[in-house]
């Protein structure tokens, strides 16, 4: 029952107080494969050791995990030395005071909570040579196969003639031109822009060309040349849809959508002849 008082017999009791440095789950396991005491939990026997005064006493291995304790003379020189490196810092201070229990952990433990700097920042100061400038890397046979061997081209080169279908359905291909926004030696375009554009010149400004039938076409003759004021009258708010209409569709669209741009820019140019 909870709160009462669990009573031992006295060879019970002589038994616990002989054995009382144990680890507390030790202590526990043995008593229970002695005694045959299942109603004894691990909170019971550590609140006996704790009513009668039973120390446990310093044991190798039970301060594990807990703040190591130091002389005033010890943390002084500590202090003093806080700017050695941590090895070196270790073996010193063993030498000196003999405490070979204090390892370099530990001791990292203890400038961090102190908060000792050692004045190093681990980066590499302007002007400073790394230490492996004019080191070779050693040979490793793993590494050398997937190295690059001089005048081999990646295998994911793409060179001048190369064709791909963008994600917008219409083809790309890689020219030979100089990119003018990369300086790449090499320009990837929409290929029908760039057999139009070899065979009628550059595209007018306030121009796009727009296909007249299948967009993977890309012959100079399925593409014209249209105002970009245009394309709204196509698709978007006017729901003709001219990019997924049928074939036998889209002439008739592209002539009313011409039909009423031309009526549009009419009306505009009138409107501002007209003296306000």
């Amino acid at each position: 029952m909870r709160g009462v008082r669990i009573s031992y017999t006295a060879a019970e009791m002589a038994w616990l107080e002989a054995n009382r440095m144990m680890v507390i789950s030790d202590y526990h396991r043995a008593f229970q494969a002695e005694f045959g005491r299942p109603d004894v939990l691990q909170i019971n026997l550590h609140g006996l050791r704790k009513r009668l005064g039973w120390k446990v006493g310093p044991t190798k291995g039970r301060t594990k995990g807990r703040r190591l304790k130091y002389t005033a003379a010890e943390i002084g020189w500590l202090r003093d030395n806080s700017t050695m490196e941590i090895n070196e810092w270790c073996r010193a201070f063993q030498v000196a005071f003999g405490r070979h229990d204090v390892t370099p952990s530990k001791l990292h433990a203890l400038r961090k909570r102190e908060g000792w700097k050692t004045g190093r920042t681990g980066q590499f100061d302007k002007g400073v040579a790394p230490w492996s400038k004019g080191k070779k890397l050693p040979f490793n046979p793993n590494s050398a196969v997937t190295q690059f061997k001089k005048g081999l081209k990646p295998h994911n080169r793409r060179g001048p003639g190369h064709e791909s279908l963008g994600d917008d359905g219409y083809i790309w291909i890689v020219t030979d031109r100089r990119n003018p926004w990369t300086g790449a030696s090499t320009w990837r375009v929409h290929k029908h822009r760039w057999l139009w554009e070899q065979a009628n010149g550059p595209v007018p400004d306030g121009m796009v060309l727009k296909c007249l039938g299948e967009r993977l076409n890309t012959d100079p003759s399925n593409w014209e040349p249209v105002p970009i004021g245009l394309l709204p009258r196509l698709n978007g708010k006017s729901n003709r849809d001219y990019d997924r209409a049928p074939a036998e569709l889209k002439p008739t669209i592209m002539a009313v959508a011409k039909l009423e741009h031309a009526v549009a820019a009419r009306r505009n140019r009138k409107t501002e002849r007209t003296p306000t």
